[in-house]
């Protein structure tokens, strides 16, 4: 198996916190919260191990109860120092299993780093992840003098996981716990030091797989939940769709064209039933309450559910605000942002029966307005935040929501604007719907998925 252990037994007094960091709120969640999202959606972990303070384990376990965390076997007690930590989940475990843990205060680790580290532990008996140091280190001595500067192309700032076949860290603890002059905190450094045979390999982090430490990172942090995104490719998730449609009552808003029309396409070609809608094709005008709402009901009425609803629909004037006159304004708010917040909140109540799932979808100018795209821009943003949003709001009701963010994708809004651009620039809409589909039926909540040209 493969084995995560979240070491989430700090005190949280760099913070100047009662509460240790990492049950203080990040984006609507605790930050252990949002860690252990991660590993539970991960399909190469097989099971979950906490380590946490003995006076805060009553807490982890409503956490794990509300967050329905089904891969969290053991919740364990740690040590005063962190290797006792480390020992703890390392004496819960017997058999070849690969065990990687990880800080519970490093919230936005990405399945990239876990899926390599799992792949790593095929050949070498353990892992360690890192990032380039990108400032020059110095070291000095006890009188505060430059002793040596080393050449920063050989040096790393470490990051967790830290990965390891259960046998050689076992072992690599049996010979350090015989040194009377043991003192660590670091598990690589362990294997390092005791068995020095052992290659430990170093996988490639990310900058943003950040510890949380101060009180001022948290400024910092929700800044990155907010900016923070998954990358899909189409390539690896073909087959995912075929039981997870069959039979799903789906309402797609924005359905006749681009990526609205390919996604209702593969979705029937998946067994599921479909209702489309859009201004050009049924006269729905998703602005419109009670345009929204009868069309809503007429698909429970016939169908007794509605399982998932996805919004593409959307409008593009590339003009810069000046020169648009007011009518052309209100309807691009009212169709980009006020139709989404339409299709949300109607769709609710329905979703919250079928425990089911709602997509909206956002642009890359999401993260920075753009000149002559400020009201696309705007609206695209504001999408971004209503799905961060409402996933918090309807997490105890099982239904979740995210947000697609597709690079430049051929579809008739884009031609409109931009004229005839090279083919193999831009992205097939049937990739994004693949992408979409999967998201659609997926765990997730609150995430922003990236799909992006693999050339």
């Amino acid at each position: 198996m493969n084995i995560a252990v979240i070491l989430a037994g700090g005190s949280g007094t760099r913070v100047g916190s009662d509460l240790p960091k990492q049950f203080l709120k990040i984006a609507g969640k605790m930050v252990i919260e949002h860690t252990l999202a991660v590993f539970q959606n991960h399909s190469e972990i097989d099971e979950i191990a906490i380590i946490s303070n003995p006076i805060y384990i009553h807490k982890i376990e409503q956490i794990c109860i509300k967050n329905n965390l089904s891969k969290v076997k053991k919740i364990l007690q740690g040590g005063e120092f962190r290797y006792q930590s480390s020992l703890a989940a390392i004496n819960a475990y017997q058999g070849n299993h690969n065990i990687l843990f990880h800080d519970a205060v490093r919230p936005l680790v990405n399945e990239r780093i876990i899926s390599n580290c799992i792949a790593a532990l095929d050949v070498y008996g353990a892992v360690d992840v890192a990032i380039k140091a990108t400032d020059t280190i110095i070291q000095i001595d006890k009188k505060n003098n430059i002793e040596a500067i080393p050449d920063r192309e050989c040096l790393r700032n470490g990051q967790t996981p830290q990965a390891f076949k259960l046998q050689t860290i076992k072992e690599a603890y049996r010979l350090a716990l015989l040194d009377s002059n043991f003192k660590t905190t670091d598990d690589c450094g362990v294997v390092k030091k005791y068995l020095p045979d052992e290659c430990v390999f170093v996988v490639e982090g990310e900058t943003f797989n950040m510890k949380l430490t101060y009180k001022e990172d948290l400024f910092l942090f929700e800044k990155l939940f907010q900016l923070k995104s998954i990358l899909l490719h189409s390539q690896s998730l073909l087959d995912v769709t075929k039981n997870g449609l069959k039979n799903k009552v789906i309402a797609v808003f924005g359905g006749s064209s681009g990526i609205g029309l390919a996604f209702v396409e593969i979705c029937k070609q998946n067994g599921a039933i479909v209702y489309s809608f859009s201004r050009t094709q049924n006269s729905v005008d998703i602005s419109d309450v009670n345009i929204v709402k009868k069309e809503l009901n007429s698909i429970y009425e016939k169908e007794n559910k509605i399982d998932y609803v996805i919004n593409t629909a959307g409008v593009l004037l590339k003009q810069s605000l000046v020169n648009m006159d007011y009518q052309d304004i209100f309807n691009n708010i009212q169709i980009n942002y006020i139709g989404a917040v339409i299709i949300a909140k109607e769709s609710f109540p329905y979703l919250k029966q079928s425990k089911g799932s709602l997509l909206m979808f956002t642009s890359s100018s999401y993260t920075r307005g753009r000149s002559l795209y400020s009201l696309y821009s705007s609206s695209k943003s504001a999408i971004v935040n209503l799905v961060q949003a409402l996933s918090e709001e309807w997490s105890d009701f099982d239904v979740r929501i995210n947000c697609i963010n597709p690079e430049r994708t051929k579809t008739p809004m884009r031609t409109s604007n931009f004229g005839a651009e090279p083919s193999n620039t831009l992205l097939d809409p049937y990739d994004v719907a693949v992408v979409s589909a999967n998201v659609l039926i997926s765990k997730m909540s609150g995430e922003i998925v990236d799909v992006k040209k693999t050339f």
